[in-house]
């Protein structure tokens, strides 16, 4: 069966930093795609930052020149690196991945910045 666990959340100072983990575990399908998602209390769920097969990346206006979306050492592990954090990226952070182009997401992970 297999797990997706995000990992690394917090709370964090205006201007702080923070470094999400998401790692899947319980298959041996290759891992395609990733994707981060946030939602914040009251709001609808969006992308944050998208990983494809070939290293092409893609962020959300908000974040761009902030936040960093990696493939970590580990295999099957997918990283965001956050820097420059602000009281408006409070929220609930969801990984989501592609095993085989199965789509699989985490629980989230909760982030919290104070001003």
């Amino acid at each position: 069966q297999v797990q997706v666990a995000e990992s690394g959340g917090g709370l964090v100072q205006a201007g702080g930093s923070l470094r999400l983990s998401c790692a899947a575990s319980g298959s041996d399908r290759i891992l395609n795609n990733a994707a981060w998602y946030r939602q914040a209390p009251g709001k609808e769920r969006e992308l944050v930052a998208s990983l494809m097969v070939g290293s092409s990346k893609n962020y959300a206006d908000f974040v761009k020149g902030r936040f960093t979306i990696s493939r970590g050492n580990a295999k099957k592990t997918v990283v965001l690196q956050m820097d420059n954090l602000e009281p408006e990226d409070t929220a609930v952070y969801y990984c989501k991945i592609w095993l085989n182009w199965t789509e699989y997401w985490g629980q989230g992970t909760q982030v919290t910045v104070s001003a």
